[in-house]
């Protein structure tokens, strides 16, 4: 059973013995054809009932208790395909079954899950919800790990920096390891410049808590080999080219990119995928105290490239180099990272739609292709080889934030992709791992943002 975070909380699912309340799950349409309860179809005319997308209508038996509830979809077939995730936040408090719905019953039951998901560790906990049966039909195991690794995303997203920073990011790390008895081994403080990651440690170094290199090993020794790296900036000040208050406020969310590997590696391990799994986290804090990274200062990389630095700002493309070069010296198959690394991919695609880039062709259309099945929004951008020009520095190989302003999404992946080993199946998650607004299955905060599209695509590639 997967842990369903690292903070404890109960499971949003019911099993199938106990006693249960139906929920007929309607159209504008099937209110008109009445292919459902007549009874409950006869309460839904008298009450006025329209089946507007998400609304729902409590349903009494003739004696006056509870007999079920109606839920709208709207017009048919226009509903947002998580419709359902609404109800975990309607419905009172028992056990439900999906009795009718266009929809899937696995696809409710994981629109259930996800919306079901409460931040609640600094402030007074909510009596529990309603819990949801998962239909026999459907795959448990896999709805369960999904709403479970999102739910770590999650959490460790919306945790304020004070109780997430590199020490608890390590902590979370170490707990999702023991639970499936995987290995954890650790680089932190000066042991990244004696170990070879000095821009992991030029950028954390400020901070009072130090960085540290995070790594898990989980699988079989001969199995394909699967990398996948995350940013972990626990808070991103700016450094001395210090971000305006305004967009300071959010940066608890610049570890998002860890959170979501970790989520995805809770996936792989809990499927139990014929994988040789490496997990790669930098953790540190983008502080400013006397030791801080300066503009105009020029590190050199674990790949001994030197990097000038135009802006402190642009600190997450440094610690993802030195782990992207640590990484391909395993000679992964796929190699994977995740980064809230740049607003210019928010400016081209907006919050929900993350950009992805690789040039495997063979893996981008099986992302775009697990993107629509999955419902979990990506689209690929381009490598644009013109704008590594613009990567070059004046006084070093490479710039950490090119001049001008322009493409700046795609000119941080072109960054990345000089610390990739040439020929590695590589692509780069620019996420944003932040819901600005509720959804159906989603509060506001912290999101788990393509981990889906990918474990789809690894477990179709490896199945277990």
């Amino acid at each position: 059973m997967p842990p369903y975070s690292h903070i404890d909380r109960p499971s949003p699912f019911a099993d199938m013995s106990g006693d249960t309340l139906p929920v007929w799950a309607v159209s504008r349409a099937d209110i008109d054809r009445g292919h459902f309860d007549k009874t409950a179809l006869a309460w839904a005319k008298s009450a006025g009932f329209k089946a507007a997308e998400g609304s729902v209508l409590l349903a009494p038996n003739r004696h006056g208790k509870l007999a079920g509830a109606l839920f709208g979809l709207g017009d048919e077939g226009e509903c947002h395909p998580f419709v359902g995730g609404k109800l975990a936040r309607a419905l009172p408090a028992g056990d439900w079954h999906i009795e009718t719905s266009p929809i899937p019953g696995a696809v409710m039951a994981l629109a259930f899950g996800m919306g079901a998901y409460r931040f609640e560790t600094y402030r007074k906990a909510l009596p529990d919800g309603p819990r949801l049966v998962i239909p026999a039909d459907a795959d448990a195991g896999a709805i369960r790990r999904t709403v479970a690794a999102v739910s770590l995303a999650r959490d460790l997203v919306n945790t304020p920096a004070n109780d997430m920073g590199p020490d608890a990011l390590e902590a979370a790390f170490r707990g999702l390891a023991k639970h499936y008895k995987a290995k954890v081994s650790v680089v932190a403080g000066d042991d990244l410049l004696a170990k070879g990651f000095p821009m992991i440690h030029a950028v954390g170094r400020a901070a009072a808590q130090a960085p540290r290199l995070l790594e898990l090993r989980w699988g079989k020794q001969g199995a394909p080999k699967l990398a996948l790296v995350g940013k972990g900036v626990c808070f991103d000040t700016g450094g001395l080219d210090i971000k305006p208050s305004a967009s300071m406020l959010n940066m608890k969310k610049d570890m998002g990119g860890a959170a979501n590997v970790m989520a995805l590696a809770l996936m792989i391990m809990d499927a139990g995928l014929p994988v040789d799994l490496r997990v790669l986290v930098p953790a540190v804090e983008n502080s400013i105290s006397a030791s801080a990274f300066r503009p105009g200062d020029v590190l050199t990389s674990r790949k001994g490239l030197t990097v000038q630095i135009d802006n402190t700002d642009a600190e997450g493309r440094l610690v993802l180099a030195d782990t992207l070069t640590y990484a391909c010296e395993d000679t992964p198959e796929l190699l994977i990272d995740m980064a809230t690394l740049t607003g210019a991919a928010r400016v081209a695609l907006g919050p929900d739609l993350p950009p992805f880039y690789t040039d495997d062709e063979t893996l981008a259309g099986d992302l775009a292709a697990a993107s629509g099945a999955v419902v979990d929004p990506l689209w690929r951008m381009p490598l644009y080889k013109p704008y590594e020009a613009d990567v070059k520095a004046r006084i070093a190989d490479l710039t950490n934030a090119p001049s001008g302003g322009f493409a700046g999404s795609i000119t941080a992946a072109l960054f990345l992709k000089r610390f990739v080993t040439p020929r590695t199946c590589w692509a780069h998650f620019d996420i944003f791992a932040w819901s600005p607004k509720d959804k159906p299955h989603a509060p506001i905060g912290g999101e788990a943002q393509g981990i889906r599209a990918l474990f789809d695509v690894i477990s179709r590639r490896h199945p277990a």
